[in-house]
């Protein structure tokens, strides 16, 4: 790697750099009220990392990149930090679920956001496989980030704690944490930590 200058570029440095930038977004957007300090430290290691793993493993290993720290950190869009937000908003869904969703729920009507959304589950053996057969872990990065775009779309359709059916309740937290396990396993391959809070 090189840097504008010309100057090689230490990888030490580079993830201290991400690291302190995940800081100062983190700050700003401030959302870590109740965090210790040794928390706040080991989040924003897990996002700075997460996020530069993330940035260079989503584009195909034949391509070249232009890496931009600020871009990587982003909260919204193609990046680490999105897909782990997203990881641990399901979390924090699974610790407020008040009931016993370990049960098997009786046939429930199905919303058309939760087919697309089983429909994109699905397809995660088969990348696995390409991913391997091609050796470009960039099939798993932007399938996670396809499979997160897909939940969000869900979760902005279709209540899922605040739903009165009990039966489609414990389907969509069910299916909340499957979504959440095929992400933990997608970054998993990829080497990134999941943030169980954030």
């Amino acid at each position: 790697m090189k840097s504008r200058e010309g100057t090689v570029v230490d990888a030490d440095d580079l993830m201290q750099e991400m690291t302190d930038t995940a800081q100062k977004i983190a700050e700003d957007l401030g959302k870590l009220e109740g965090y210790s300090a040794e928390e706040k430290a080991k989040l924003y290691k897990t996002i700075g990392l997460g996020a530069l793993k993330y940035y260079i493993l989503k584009v195909d290993p034949k391509k070249r990149i232009l890496f931009n720290p600020e871009e990587s950190v982003d909260f919204a869009g193609n990046t680490g930090p999105f897909i782990q937000y997203t990881y641990a908003r399901i979390q924090s869904i699974i610790r407020k679920a008040d009931f016993d969703f370990d049960v098997t729920s009786s046939v429930v009507e199905i919303h058309e956001k939760e087919k697309e959304l089983i429909k994109q589950l699905e397809l995660f053996p088969e990348v696995i496989q390409n991913a391997a057969q091609n050796h470009s872990p960039a099939l798993i990065a932007n399938f996670t980030y396809d499979l997160v775009r897909e939940y969000n779309s869900f979760y902005q359709a279709v209540p899922i704690l605040g739903e009165a059916d009990l039966n489609k309740k414990i389907f969509r937290v069910q299916l909340s944490k499957r979504v959440a396990d095929t992400i933990a396993d997608a970054f998993s391959l990829l080497g990134i930590n999941v943030p169980e809070r954030m």
